[in-house]
């Protein structure tokens, strides 16, 4: 419990929690929008990619974060497009776009490096370097705080700037006229479109958003979580993301604590097969976590709505 339990434990879950973080503001601000983005996994995967690619041939990881965010802007868009101009179901959408992250992208990487299946784009063939991943930040005066130090200082930059969009993204849903407008076409398009808001134009608003969340939550897999681009590297986080969002009730900040639970779940996976305890043991860890906190969530979901309906029922008795 000591070797599991302590500062770098503790250090790692706010760094695994971060991608998920990312995915998860963007499955909030889609749900808020009224649609079912499941093609995060894969958004996540291509802008993980070319985040990595464009860090690697213009030597500057800037470059390589905003090519990741362009990207996973572009991916939504896509999807947009088939979803809401060609009118294909958007789960069929988002399932093609999965396919294409998982697949798709290895076929470009063996097309534009020359790699083959399965090999890393690590800085063990020269592609990625230390220098072109994101930098990491050591917070004045915190880092010199006995405990405290050692696990919120020294993140990657893409930390905290996960942690920083809870609260922009809050504020962008319930302070903005912007965010207005996407909640009231998520909760009532024909009510929106009745006050002259333009469906179409809010549904690509959410979708750009959640593609540029989604970029970041790529370019962090690539360029600081590992070194470069590896296959299946995502790993379910999007996916997870969805939970999360779930199991927050679609708000920033109940979101984000899930995903904390969730990173927390994937941190003591890590540490545990790092003492020797068997990897299939403990790789299921996380989606055990996950399928639990759904349990629970439909579970307390039903319950408020009984609760609900008993209310109704009884107003209605009085009324009458």
């Amino acid at each position: 419990m000591s070797f599991i339990f302590n500062t770098d434990f503790f250090f790692s879950i706010l760094r695994i929690t971060a991608p998920i973080i990312f995915a998860t503001l963007a499955a909030v601000i889609s749900e808020k929008g009224g649609i079912s983005n499941i093609g995060l996994e894969g958004t996540m995967m291509m802008s993980a990619l070319f985040g990595s690619l464009f860090s690697y041939y213009s030597g500057s990881w800037i470059m390589g974060v905003l090519a990741a965010i362009l990207t996973g802007m572009i991916v939504s868009v896509v999807m947009a497009f088939f979803s809401f101009n060609l009118e294909t179901d958007i789960i069929l959408s988002g399932t093609a776009v999965n396919l294409i992250g998982g697949g798709g992208t290895i076929f470009l990487v063996r097309i534009i490096t020359g790699l083959t299946e399965g090999t890393q784009m690590t800085s063990t063939n020269s592609l990625i370097s230390g220098k072109l991943q994101v930098p990491n930040i050591h917070i004045p005066i915190i880092k010199n705080i006995p405990v405290l130090g050692d696990i919120l200082s020294g993140h990657s930059l893409l930390t905290y700037t996960a942690f920083l969009l809870v609260y922009l993204v809050w504020i962008l849903l319930y302070k903005t006229p912007l965010g207005l407008k996407i909640r009231s076409v998520g909760e009532n398009p024909d009510a929106a479109k009745s006050v002259g808001v333009s469906v179409i134009k809010m549904q690509y608003t959410v979708m750009i958003l959640a593609g540029a969340l989604s970029g970041l939550g790529g370019a962090y897999m690539s360029m600081s979580y590992a070194r470069g681009f590896s296959q299946d590297m995502v790993a379910g986080r999007g996916f997870i993301a969805l939970a999360a969002q779930a199991m927050g009730g679609g708000e920033p900040l109940g979101s984000m604590l899930s995903a904390l639970v969730f990173g927390t779940a994937q941190a003591l996976a890590v540490k545990a097969s790092a003492i020797g305890v068997d990897s299939n043991l403990v790789s299921p860890i996380p989606y055990v976590v996950t399928i639990i906190g759904l349990t629970i969530f439909a579970l307390n979901a039903r319950k408020k709505e009984k609760v609900t309906n008993k209310e109704i029922k009884n107003t209605m008795e009085v009324i009458e």
